[in-house]
């Protein structure tokens, strides 16, 4: 049945590649000028000839002390600029409009991300299915992301990011008004199928979208502000979500969906009119095909390792798909003419060592994020309200300390953020292992807002760094390669930890029968004494107060062997957190971007 669920995606995927296809096909260059917001072409500065090769993008225009065209537009403006902007010239679009609508378009699509944990309980009661079931609505979305981000780097060579940017809100918001809507389960999975295609578009673009714009000095700052869409949603989706699920119904929240992305659509037809040069690369069917069931299948299997252990055999069949679709990905990518991802990019050492230090702490903090939950609602007994308001002011630091860690990075480099963040990220995810019934709610707060502050540090400059070091014609590679991998670690951290957190329990409860024996004195006595309380609130006969006795204890042992699980596994997502701490050390220490010289 999944491998049935898993290429019946693919097949849907490439089926709405083809269908954008046909829809967008290359409109003339009048047309091209009307889509940039110009109703005639500008006066050109520059040969016909450099303007064909080489298009005037935001990083030439920062880097050129003395750009030909619409300097005003796509750096930041000066008057000294703006004297220099040829009047004939009107604008082709706003940087500041630009990165607001997509800002706003990524902070939505995150949002829609996080909520739909919280609302699980209830979605499993009103459709009346199991929680395997319901669990494909998360699945489900990852594997539809899975497919679609290494395709971006096609679609962002074949398509303008104002046409991408417009597809994606779009599906998004069908996708959200099918699941407002939706009666029963199947209807329900379509739309969050229909967003997941939007996501799977707007996240590559988007980041591609911020590397352009701004030159390599100032991509930290700028990453910085993309942090805050990245960081926040996730922090205050849960507790929006939990509010409106516990006060009103769960549609609610798509229908809330579904306006704010109509509202950011209809912002983004007025505001968002970027267009880049196109290359119109051959479409690379085999590679699509191999990575959809390559990483569909691992992502897949990693998934559900947690749920169903390592040792099931849908598990392991799925994951020996995944690796030999992944197998022959590669060998196609590195053989083929067409190519769907340039692989060549891993050959340079700057941006492999950040990524890999970049998937080391993903493993970490995506598996870290969801035991933390498990203890407060699960053992703790904190409602999803509770649980989200105490995430919430670490989140909030994460993402006010985004931009001020993004101009540190274009200041100092990435080694002393990494160091001090992974320090802190470190200390924070130690002090994790010490959970227990007793553990205050402040002493958790602080922790984790301490932990949060050191990932504000890492999070975002690690991820600028690997793409600084790629020239700018990889750079759409590079967002596609860095946003599949990070899928999958996030993936292989969650299962990892899931299975330790599950092991271990069974583990320690295993532990605490053996050592609870009745041949025990003292063990013995205080059962003996535990039975005449129970007797005596019940009032009932000594067989009844036996009874809740044991039931009592068994309470206990359950608890307490949950505490130590989730113990145990934040001892691993320490240790991988120390591994990166370790590794940024060997990070260069200083900004490898030279910045230019001002002319007077």
């Amino acid at each position: 049945m999944s491998s049935t669920i898993i290429a019946v995606y693919a097949l849907f995927c490439v089926l709405v590649f083809a269908a954008v296809n046909l829809m967008l096909r290359r409109r003339k260059p009048d047309a091209l000028l009307q889509e940039n917001g110009q109703t005639e072409p500008a006066a050109p500065a520059l040969p016909q000839e450099r303007m064909e090769q080489e298009p005037v993008t935001a990083a030439a225009i920062a880097a050129d002390p003395e750009p030909p065209v619409q300097e005003e537009q796509v750096a930041i403006p000066t008057p000294e600029r703006a004297a220099k902007q040829p009047a004939a010239a009107p604008p082709a679009f706003s940087v500041r409009a630009v990165l607001t609508v997509l800002i706003l378009g990524m902070f939505v699509s995150i949002l829609n991300q996080t909520v739909i944990n919280v609302a699980l309980p209830t979605l499993i009661n009103e459709f009346n299915v199991s929680t395997a079931t319901a669990q494909w609505l998360s699945t489900g979305f990852m594997l539809v992301n899975g497919i679609l981000v290494p395709i971006s780097a096609y679609l962002i060579q074949t398509f303008t990011y104002r046409k991408l940017f417009l597809a994606a809100m779009a599906f998004f918001t069908v996708g959200s008004v099918i699941c407002a809507i939706a009666a029963n389960f199947p209807i329900m999975m379509t739309g969050r199928v229909v967003q997941a295609v939007g996501a799977g578009i707007l996240m590559p673009a988007g980041m591609n979208i911020f590397m352009t714009l701004f030159p390599p000095e100032k991509r930290g700052s700028a990453m910085g502000m993309l942090g805050i869409a990245m960081i926040l949603a996730p922090a205050i989706g849960p507790t929006i979500a939990g509010w409106l699920v516990q006060n009103y119904t769960w549609n609610i929240m798509f229908y809330a969906m579904f306006a704010i992305g109509a509202i950011i659509f209809g912002l983004a037809l007025r505001f968002f009119t970027l267009a880049q040069p196109l290359s119109k690369p051959k479409f690379d069917l085999p590679g699509a095909m191999l990575s959809s069931i390559g990483l569909g299948s691992l992502l897949y299997a990693f998934s559900e390792a947690g749920n169903k252990g390592w040792d099931s055999t849908e598990v392991d069949v799925t994951m020996a798909i995944g690796i030999i679709g992944l197998i022959a990905f590669i060998w196609w990518e590195l053989t083929a003419e067409t190519k769907l991802l340039d692989l060549t990019i891993f050959k340079i050492p700057a941006f492999s060592f950040t990524l890999f230090i970049n998937l080391i702490i993903t493993m970490a903090l995506f598996g870290g994020m969801l035991l933390l939950p498990v203890y407060l609602q699960s053992i703790r007994g904190f409602t999803p309200i509770d649980s989200g308001l105490l995430l919430l002011p670490g989140s909030l630091i994460m993402g006010l300390m985004g931009p001020i860690a993004g101009k540190l990075f274009d200041k100092y480099g990435i080694r002393p953020l990494a160091v001090f963040g992974l320090i802190l990220m470190t200390y924070g995810t130690y002090e994790f292992t010490q959970l227990s019934m007793d553990t205050s709610y402040t002493t958790i707060l602080g922790i984790y807002v301490l932990r949060s502050f050191g990932m504000a540090f890492i999070m975002m400059p690690i991820m600028t760094a690997g793409m600084n070091a790629l020239p700018m014609n990889k750079i759409s590679h590079g967002t596609a390669s860095q946003n599949t991998l990070r899928s999958v670690a996030g993936a292989i951290g969650t299962a990892i930890l899931v299975t330790i957190m599950t092991r271990q329990t069974t583990f320690h409860t295993a532990d605490y029968a053996n050592a609870l024996t009745t041949t025990d004195p003292i063990t013995a006595g205080q059962f003996g004494h535990l039975a005449q309380v129970t007797t005596a609130l019940a009032g009932g006969s000594a067989q009844t107060g036996n009874a809740l006795g044991v039931m009592s204890l068994y309470g206990q042992v359950s608890k307490l062997s949950a505490i130590n699980g989730i113990n145990d596994a934040f001892w691993v997502a320490t240790v991988l957190s120390g591994i990166a701490l370790v590794l940024s050390f060997f990070l260069h220490p200083g900004n490898r971007v030279q910045r230019p010289s001002k002319k007077a």
